[in-house]
């Protein structure tokens, strides 16, 4: 090439700025955006040395494009951790997202309003108790547009960058992502019974269907039918979840139960779709699917996330407890005597918790690289301020708070039939806590399987792992549970 249409050199923009600019350990260009008028790249950054969790927020730093002058803090005394920066397309305005405390204890991500010209900025809408995850301007700069996750969806909302109405636009299902231009939004939605399909939606009208991915596969084995539900939990707190049908399902008839819990535990089995722990496989194998989102489940308001920290093992377990026992009363095709509890992650804590803690209803469990023991967790996970902060104080400093909740010290009242499956590079629960549960099964002479997988993280990712995976697990919930 050459002439005006040459390439030229790239323009380094934090020479020498130690400091994570696209956040870890899953960030993305939502870190960073461009100014209006192209002179300087504004960008949300956590110090490096600071330790997941722990030191130093991250915070809004501002660069010319040329790379002139060294990045500059846009706000100094700010002492939340700020992200997601968007500007207006009249350039006035920067809108970001700002949590206090750790973000490990699910604080809720407030949308800010600042003044580029006078660096003022200020809350916008407060009574708005759902933490955004993305954020996008409308072209006349006086509306943001927000996806969050909100009672088992994830919408996107119009909001009024003037008063901080607030309106959802989309209803059930879950916006995977979404963009917008000359009044028209586009985006991606998903569901219990919908793999992702991209939609647009002129302002003020309904939605429209763009693709239709899968649909010949889906005429072949349709998806079963599903319900959600809620119910009196921990506190008589209203708590929800989602009953799904087995495939052939018949009115009269009763089904085996898969009992999913969700992992994070800032997480939600809500009105989804997924390609690890879909619940439409399960029904596809003639299981009927209970999911429950437990206090610390996120889509519910701060409050109720916040709520498992230092509480991992009492209430998120009456949450489960009281949503299995509305279940079974209120859907007659649940088998009571034939159901297997299976969870990863936070989820598969949960599995060895319960092993130890509830183990009537079970015929077998299923443990997906779960935490084992929360001390060793504390220490030896790639997210080192996780465990601090769930534990609401360091486990030197409050050894009681870990050894409350903590699998490892119950192993004496195991019984329950465990299938534990582990990744060989899991960083995050590390694949000891696998090891461990395993072990503890055979050394208590339960019956016991492990399945391994070196190539594997702390999620079964490639497609024939995958394949592995569900037929491993359908293969020992028959054995228990029968067909």
């Amino acid at each position: 090439m050459s002439g005006d249409n040459a390439p030229t050199d790239a323009v380094p923009l934090t020479r020498n700025y130690q400091a994570d600019i696209v956040g870890r350990p899953d960030g993305d260009d939502s870190s960073f955006v461009v100014a209006e008028d192209g002179s300087a790249v504004i960008f949300s950054a956590r110090p490096s040395g600071s330790a997941q969790g722990l030191g130093d927020p991250s915070s809004l730093y501002t660069v010319p494009l040329d790379g002139s002058k060294a990045p500059q803090r846009l706000d100094p005394a700010a002492a939340t951790s700020d992200s997601t920066p968007a500007v207006s397309p009249d350039g006035a305005k920067l809108a970001y997202l700002a949590r206090k405390g750790s973000t490990f204890t699910a604080p809720r991500a407030q949308i800010m309003i600042r003044d580029l010209k006078s660096g003022s900025a200020r809350p916008l809408a407060e009574s708005f108790d759902r933490s955004p995850d993305s954020l996008k301007w409308s072209s006349d700069s006086k509306t943001l547009y927000a996806g969050a996750e909100d009672t088992g969806q994830e919408r996107i909302f119009a909001i009024s960058a003037a008063t901080g109405a607030v309106k959802p636009l989309t209803g059930d299902g879950h916006v995977g992502s979404f963009d917008l231009a000359k009044g028209v939004i586009a985006y991606s939605r998903d569901a219990l019974d919908s793999p992702a399909q991209i939609y647009d939606m002129k302002f003020g009208e309904a939605p429209r269907a763009l693709t239709h991915v899968g649909k010949q596969v889906v005429a072949q084995t349709p998806f079963t039918s599903f319900e959600a539900f809620s119910f009196s939990g921990w506190n008589d707190e209203t708590v929800h979840g989602y009953v799904v049908q087995p495939a052939n399902y018949h009115p009269g008839q009763k089904y085996p139960v898969a009992f999913l819990i969700h992992g994070g535990p800032h997480g939600s089995f809500g009105n989804a779709w997924s390609y690890r722990w879909n619940p439409q496989v399960w029904a596809g194998m003639g299981y009927a699917v209970v999911m429950v989102d437990f206090h610390g489940s996120s889509g519910y308001g701060e409050a109720f996330a916040k709520s498992i920290v230092g509480h991992w093992g009492d209430r998120p377990l009456t949450d489960l407890q009281k949503g299995w026992s509305y279940a079974l009363s209120h859907y007659s095709f649940l088998d009571a005597d034939r159901a297997c509890a299976l969870g990863g992650s936070y989820g598969g804590y949960m599995v060895a918790w319960i092993a130890g803690n509830w183990t009537k209803p079970w015929k077998c469990l299923v443990n997906h690289d779960g935490v084992f023991d929360i001390r060793l967790m504390s220490y030896s996970t790639d997210i080192p301020g996780f465990q601090q902060s769930q534990n609401d104080a360091p486990t030197w400093d409050k050894p009681e708070a870990v050894e409350r909740f903590n699998p490892i010290d119950h192993v004496a009242d195991w019984s329950v039939p465990m299938l534990v499956v582990h990744g060989g590079r899991d960083d995050r629960v590390p694949l000891d806590q696998g090891m461990g549960a395993y072990g503890a099964a055979q050394l208590r002479h339960i019956p016991s399987q492990l399945l391994y997988f070196p190539d594997e993280n702390h999620w079964v990712l490639k497609p024939q792992n995958s394949v592995q995976w569900y037929s491993t697990v359908e293969t020992w919930m028959k054995r228990w549970l029968g067909s």
